[in-house]
């Protein structure tokens, strides 16, 4: 999973649909729970409770219950403790990728040495605080749903360990962390022989919108399965990256199984992240795919603007980022006025009014008049290549020993002196960047290997 950092305020189904139900009726099952759970409170300070799981597969009454039935989980590993402990050096301060509420989270290392026949492999580890926020029953419903959900836009998880009143999960290793700490924060980043204690990091444009696109399709998987998965949490924080940037939902603590038959919504108590959560699911707590399409409305929004969805600090009528941005976005002028600045001559107008259209519809009262998730990825695809910046992203080092920029995935500094692309010039107006990235969407108006000025797709 990587540097997930830390919790703020806040495409293919392995196993077969009756045996999630099995599942869930063997843990319905327990008529009471031996391990320590987190009380029924509000969260105030995380927006989140753990309360609301009544209607998801409740505690199993043992250990045994998951080994007797491991059929379910025919990708997922039961590691012992001990094993864990091997993995993360007895669990050593130096190998914290991030702590939170919900506990910390640690690096480590699998292969035969843990167990034979394990594949080598970087992975992530979060131990859940025995009394911590997220709970038992959170942990359990997260081995349910990646246990069995399998698509390049989840997050992999690897195992899980459930001993005594230990909780542990095992993801794969997420190398670029998470999307706030690029969006918002500066990161730890290692480049070479250098060791950098502060980075800003500015995602592009092309960069931001696959990552939209492959957020979308995590959502779109699950709102497309045999029986709906609603995610609840979708933010920056949950959306990790891996080391070509591909987006990869994580967290599945707060994901419910969605209405069935005639049944138009899910009544549930309220749950998520203040700044993220769809109103009327806050008014009333009614919860249906469309809700995950308003909190995807609000992360693109963040992408477009490079702000925060929740922010104190700002002017009082900004704060709150939806309520000041989205009446902008259908505004041609005005919608060119909040877009990052730091993507200036990266796109074109007419790729910024598509995003931000669909970021206006995504963020309408009405749930009703949002698009489905998989219309949401049939409007990004073509976006993908719609930009002319680095593919990775501009690095600025703020290492005592240098000041100098660096582009990610080149090794070395970006080579001063380049001759400007006139005909990107032309198109956007202003001075254009060079780049020698190469235009990654599989639309099929682009230029074969081109990069994003040979990118026709406008």
């Amino acid at each position: 999973m990587g540097n997930c950092g830390t919790r703020e305020e806040s495409a293919v189904v392995s196993g077969a649909h009756h045996q999630v139900q099995q599942l869930q009726a063997l843990s319905a099952a327990a008529s009471r729970n031996p391990f320590p759970c987190a009380p029924a409170d509000k969260r105030h300070g995380h927006g989140r409770s753990t309360s609301d799981l009544s209607s998801d597969p409740c505690t199993p009454r043992h250990f045994e219950d998951f080994t007797n039935n491991s059929f379910l989980y025919t990708h997922v590993i039961a590691f012992s403790l001990f094993e864990l402990e091997t993995i993360t050096k007895s669990f050593r301060s130096d190998y914290i990728l991030g702590e939170g509420g919900f506990g910390t989270v640690y690096k480590g290392y699998i292969d035969e040495n843990v167990r034979v026949g394990l594949k080598s492999l970087p992975v992530a580890v979060k131990v859940l605080n025995k009394e911590g926020l997220q709970g038992h029953r959170e942990w359990l419903t997260e081995v349910n749903f990646l246990g069995q959900l399998r698509h390049p836009n989840l997050v992999k998880l690897i195992g899980y360990c459930c001993e005594d009143d230990h909780r542990l999960l095992v993801y794969e290793f997420m190398f670029r962390g998470s999307l706030e700490n690029h969006l918002f924060r500066s990161i730890h980043l290692c480049l070479s022989s250098y060791r950098l204690t502060k980075a800003t990091v500015t995602l592009s444009w092309s960069t931001r919108m696959m990552i939209a696109l492959g957020a979308a399709k995590g959502l779109a998987f699950l709102h497309n399965a045999e029986r709906p998965v609603i995610y609840r949490d979708f933010k920056t924080s949950n959306i990790l990256l891996d080391s070509d940037y591909t987006a990869k939902l994580s967290d599945f603590g707060l994901a419910k199984a969605g209405p069935q038959g005639d049944e138009t919504h899910v009544s549930t108590r309220v749950m998520g992240t203040y700044g993220y959560a769809a109103p009327e699911y806050v008014m009333t707590g009614h919860l249906t795919a469309r809700s995950d399409v308003y909190s995807f409305g609000v992360v693109l929004l963040e992408l477009l603007t490079g702000k925060k969805s929740v922010d104190k600090t700002r002017p009082s009528k900004e704060q709150n980022l939806v309520d000041w941005a989205r009446p902008k976005l259908n505004d041609k002028r005005k919608m060119l006025q909040i877009i990052d600045p730091r993507l200036e001559n990266q796109y074109s107008v007419r790729a910024a009014q598509k995003a931000c259209s669909l970021a206006y519809y995504c963020l309408s009262q009405n749930p009703k008049a949002r698009p489905l998730m998989s219309d949401v990825v049939e409007t990004l695809e073509p976006l993908q290549c719609s930009g002319g910046g680095t593919d990775g992203g501009s690095v600025l080092l703020a290492a005592a020993s240098s000041s100098a920029s660096f582009q990610i995935g080149t090794g070395g500094p970006i080579a001063p002196g380049r001759a400007r692309d006139y005909r990107l010039e032309q198109r956007f107006g202003g001075t254009v960047r060079p780049t020698t990235a190469s235009c990654r969407s599989p639309n099929p108006d682009c230029s074969p290997g081109g990069g994003p000025t040979a990118c026709r797709v406008r």
